[in-house]
Formats: C-alpha cells, structure tokens, sequence
C-alpha cells in the first residue's frame, strides 16, 4: 500500500529556502498534473514544465528541471503518477516561493487522484495527521521505478551546508535568490577582448559553468579581468558566490538558461579540491545520420572518429580585418555518415591529436554549406578520447571494422537543381514565391519557376577554384603559382567557375537569383575559363556575350533561404 507523505505540501509551503533536511527529501507525493509552459520570448528552446504535486491533503506548484524532461518526453511521468521526490530546491519569483524538482524515483502511475487535496492557503493544518493511502500493491523495493537517464552525472545535494553559504544548483539561480553559492565546473573559457568605441575602452572574458543540473554563462569586465581570469581554469571545479544574476543576452550564448552571471570586484571564486561529487559534463549526441533533421544554426553534440584533418589555413574577416585560423575535420561514425567540422582560432592552431582520435562536441553549430556541415562556437568545447561509454564503444567499432568502411556525405555536390529537379506541375509564378514567404520561415523551402534573364551583374562573376576534382575550393594566387589549402597542392593555373548573381522576370514581378557553376554554362553556353579569358583580353566582346544571355528565357530549380547575414531572402539556382 502506497502512503503519501501526508502534510510536505504545506511545510513545503511554509519552508525557507535554507531548510537543507526538507529539500533533500525523500517526500512520496502525487502528481496531478503536468503542463508545458511557453518560454516566452527568451529564445530558449528547452521545454520547461510545471507540475501540480499533492501529498493527499494539500497541493503545491514545483517546476521540473531540465534535465529531467525525458521522463515526460518518454510518458514515464503523467497525471497521477506516484514518485518519490529525492531532491528540489527553492527560489523566490516576484515574492513567491518557486520549487524545482531535481531529482525523483518512480513508485507507479495511479488510475485516480488521491485524497482530496486543497491549496496550502486553505487548509486546516490539523488535517495533516491524516495519512492518505493508495490500496493497490507496490512491488517492493519500487522496482518498476524508471530512473531518469543522464549522461556522466553525479548527484549533489540541492542545498548543502559546507562551512560556507548553502550551494545551489545552476537550475535554481535568479536574479529574487540571494546568499547562493554554486559548485560549478568551467567546462569553456574565451580570451579575453577589448573594445573601443566613443564612450571609451574595456575588455572583457566569459566562461562556461556547470553542474548537474544545468549550464550557465559568467562574464567578467575590466577590472575583474584582471582579478579572475587566470584563476578560472577549463576543466576545473570551483565555490563562486556574490555574482549578479541578470537576464540571459541570447545574442551572445547558445546556452539553455535563460539567465546569466555577471562577475563582479566582490564576487568570491575558490577553487574545490574534493575528489568526490564533482560534476561531470553531460552530453546529448546526435548520431551524425541525424543531422539533416537539425534546422540550420541549431546547436547539437556529437561524438566521432576523426577520419581527416586538413593543413591550418586562415581566412581573411571583413568584419574585424584579420585574418582568423581555421582547420577543417571529416569525422565519421557508426551511423555511416561523414561530415566536415571546422575548427577556428586557438582550436584550430592547438590541435594535435593523431591516430583518429574519438572526439565529443559539445554545442557546436550545425551549417547548411553543401547540405550539412558542423563548426564550433567561441563557446564549444571537445574532449579528445573522453573517458565515457560512448568514446569506448566508438573505438571498438572503427578499429574493427569502420576504418575500412565507406561514408555517406552530408553534401549537394550535384547542385540544388540538380537535386530537386524541375517540376512543372508545381511551377510558382515569382509574384506567388514573394507571397507565400518561401524561405523566410526559418527554413529552406524550394520551387520551380519560368522566368527571363534581365540582367546579370558583371562583377565577380567567377572565382579561381581548385582543378582537382571534386574539391572545388577557392585557390591562392601565390604570384608563382596558385594554391589550394584543403589538397594542399599547387598548380600553374586555376579553374574558374561561376557564382553570378541575376535579375529575373515573369509576368507577375522579378527576382534576383544567385547560380552557381551549372547555371552559369546554361546562361554563356562556355566554361568559366573561356569567359574570363575573353574578358581579360576583350571588354568589347564580354559585354556582347552578357547583352546576348539577357532575354533568354529559362526553367529554374530554386532553393529559397533568408540571408544569414543581411537578413533578406536569398535564391539559390
């Protein structure tokens, strides 16, 4: 027979958010219902759920944390499942009292509500000696209970007392919660950057903090650069209280919290040498067959074999005019699918690693160049051959059998067109294109359409690409000669292909299209080569051949997406 903990609901009602013994459970209760609530307009993409919990007698609010939402996502919790509360904390939220939930065991799923339980507001506290009861058997020892599945965690409790002020889980802090202490892993810190602009000069750091029950950003300014950045190591556990809990900038982090840490001269960093309750980082790998469900710009982890690693190269950033290291790896997995990861900066020029290594990603970015490709943020992290069941498993399996196996690339090299193919049974006029918003939901949508070349600007309308086929890369005029640095080869003279911009009409408007290679040879009926010779030696004769292309009537295959970088609809042929 299952027995409520009858009258936890009102003490959790009455409790102060340093009662350690009550918070740290355990309490059997009820839950009577779970519901998703919005995330507002904080651009967090985490579920979050608020749970009504009864003890029999009387009920109370408790959010669930995070890291606990696959026993939702998985029906392993519902409306009237009895559970066995281990651990939660408390916050305060506009003057009232916020509980999470952080850790529970499953007892059963009942078929009725339990007792008749009123608010905590309205209750008789002499009705708590009342012990309301379930009457169906329990398996002993709870043994259909369905612990939540995470990956490398350790458990701490909620609210520990350790000679200093209470630690608080990350998923508790915000900016109503005062006197917290946090016991947090720096599993990311950046460099440091400076500014300067008309209201003066500063620098600033940030790190990446966690803990089993979330991930949270600090940043440090000016002087507390001074003070702190050298005492925050990666890698390592720290006691950090007396920091400012402001609103989450999303702009600036891809983390699931939507608040963040501001560092401050006052705000106290020791560092843990315990051995034991540390956290650990957790993961959650996407196989890299998976990829192509993730939506442009999404972050994901994953873990892979390192199959190829390309020579250090660097690229030239308009935007802070310097040049940026970069580092370009294929990685495979048993999914059979390959993908490239490119590595920036101090990634890119650190990297070592030999013998295809196992590498964990954590919240690296998922790109759409040549249908699907990975990078890793200022704030990505990767552990080479991490000590986790995955690395272990991964290993056994490329050694045995994967490095002979051949891989399925997440690629287009055929061309959109190509890929989709005219279909003129769905053909959009351009004015039906416009209205129906194609590729300005988020998305890639594609379509066919008829349409007539008006106009194609002259101006970069080729570039020198590498003649190894299959490669296609952007080439380095050395003066001597032109160089390739994903081959890493050189050679006396380039290829050139198209990429060409062109105005379009049909009856109902006009567009401007953006082809590639394939496009171009349909368009000038030449190869690249060809028209940047005549170009170079007969301006006459280039502009008769682009005055000839205008005109030409044409049936596009289009690819729809919004300009990641002026925010605008862009189409691709």
């Amino acid at each position: 027979m299952v027995q409520l903990s009858a009258g936890i609901c009102a003490r959790l009602h009455g409790a102060s958010p340093d009662d350690d013994d009550l918070f740290t459970g355990p309490h059997i209760v009820q839950f009577l219902s779970i519901k998703k609530v919005s995330g507002g307009n904080s651009g967090n993409t985490v579920d979050r759920y608020r749970i009504i919990v009864s003890d029999g007698i009387n009920f109370v609010q408790a959010m669930l944390a995070t890291q606990l939402n696959s026993m939702v996502h998985d029906a392993t919790i519902g409306k009237h499942t009895v559970v066995v509360i281990e651990k939660l904390t408390c916050n305060y939220v506009q003057e009232k009292k916020l509980f999470i939930i952080l850790a529970l065991r499953v007892l059963e799923t009942a078929t009725e509500k339990i007792g008749d339980p009123k608010t905590c507001e309205a209750a008789d506290p002499s009705s708590a000696v009342a012990t309301p009861g379930y009457t169906t058997p329990v398996p002993p020892a709870a043994s259909s209970s369905k612990p939540p599945v995470q990956h490398h965690s350790n458990n701490t409790p909620a609210s520990v007392k350790t000679g200093r002020s209470s630690i608080f889980p990350i998923e508790g802090l915000s900016p109503y919660q005062n006197n917290w202490t946090i016991k947090a892993r720096v599993t990311q810190k950046s460099e440091i950057k400076t500014w300067s602009n008309a209201r003066g000069e500063g620098k600033l750091f940030n790190v990446t903090l966690m803990d089993d029950t979330g991930e949270i950003r600090a940043t440090g300014f000016n002087l507390v650069v001074d003070e702190l950045y050298h005492k925050l190591e990666e890698g390592k556990v720290y006691y950090i209280s007396k920091a400012r809990v402001n609103l989450a900038k999303k702009k600036f982090s891809n983390l699931a919290n939507d608040y963040e840490l501001s560092l401050e001269r006052n705000t106290e960093v020791e560092e843990c040498h315990e051995t034991t309750n540390l956290p650990m980082i957790k993961y959650h790998f996407v196989p890299l067959s998976g990829l192509e469900e993730l939506s442009k710009d999404s972050t994901c982890d994953v873990i892979a074999i390192v199959k190829e690693v390309a020579p250090l190269s660097e690229i030239l950033s308009k935007q802070q005019n310097k040049t940026i290291p970069k580092r370009e790896l294929v990685l495979v997995d048993q999914s059979g699918f390959s993908v490239r990861m490119t590595l920036w900066g101090k990634q890119a020029e650190q990297y070592n690693a030999e013998d295809s290594p196992v590498i964990a990603f954590k919240g690296v970015k998922v790109g759409d160049f040549g249908g699907r490709s990975l990078s890793m943020f200022s704030s990505s992290t990767m552990s080479i051959n991490p000590d986790i069941e995955e690395c272990f498993a991964l290993r056994g399996w490329y050694d045995s059998a994967g490095a002979g196996q051949s891989f399925q690339a997440h690629s287009n090299t055929g061309g959109i067109g190509a890929a989709i193919g005219f279909k003129r049974d769905e053909m959009r006029s351009l004015a039906e294109v416009k209205d129906a918003q194609l590729g300005q939901q988020d998305k890639v949508d594609y379509f066919s359409t008829r349409a007539t070349v008006m106009h194609i600007k002259a101006d970069n309308i080729s570039y020198p690409a590498c003649p190894t086929v299959g490669c296609n890369k952007k080439v380095v005029d050395l003066g001597s000669g032109w160089r390739c640095e994903k081959c890493n080869k050189s050679f006396e003279a380039p290829e050139h292909r198209y990429i060409m911009s062109l105005a379009v009409a049909d009856y109902s408007g006009q567009a401007w299209l953006q082809g590639f290679n394939d496009v171009g040879l349909a368009v000038f009926g030449m190869p690249a080569n060809d028209l940047v010779e005549i170009k170079d030696s007969n301006d006459a004769k280039f502009n008769v051949i682009l005055h000839k292309a205008n005109c030409t009537t044409f049936n596009f295959s289009c690819r729809a997406k919004q300009d990641e970088y002026n925010v605008k609809q862009s189409i691709y042929l």
